[in-house]
């Protein structure tokens, strides 16, 4: 693993754990509304599965850092709808 490797790492870890930030506090805390965990780890799930499916390539041209930076920002929004909603 190369220091770009880790930049981009961290960049998608970086995003799952600013979504589950957000979703505690922006629902949870300033809507009032309760998330249950699930909900609140779903931005990690996502993180998750970007380790453990990149496993030393070759990736295809949709499997890119900043795609699953976007895939954690629509699972962020998908999961604070759900939990207003509900």
């Amino acid at each position: 693993m190369d220091l770009s490797d880790a930049r981009e790492d961290l960049g998608v870890a970086a995003a799952a754990a600013l979504g589950a930030l957000a979703l505690t506090l922006g629902v949870d805390l300033l809507a009032g509304v309760p998330v249950s965990t699930p909900v609140r780890l779903a931005p990690v799930v996502v993180y998750f599965a970007y380790l453990f499916t990149r496993k030393g390539g070759p990736y295809g041209s949709l499997d890119t850092p900043r795609n699953w930076t976007v895939l954690v920002v629509v699972v962020t929004v998908v999961a604070a709808g759900y939990a207003l909603a509900t």
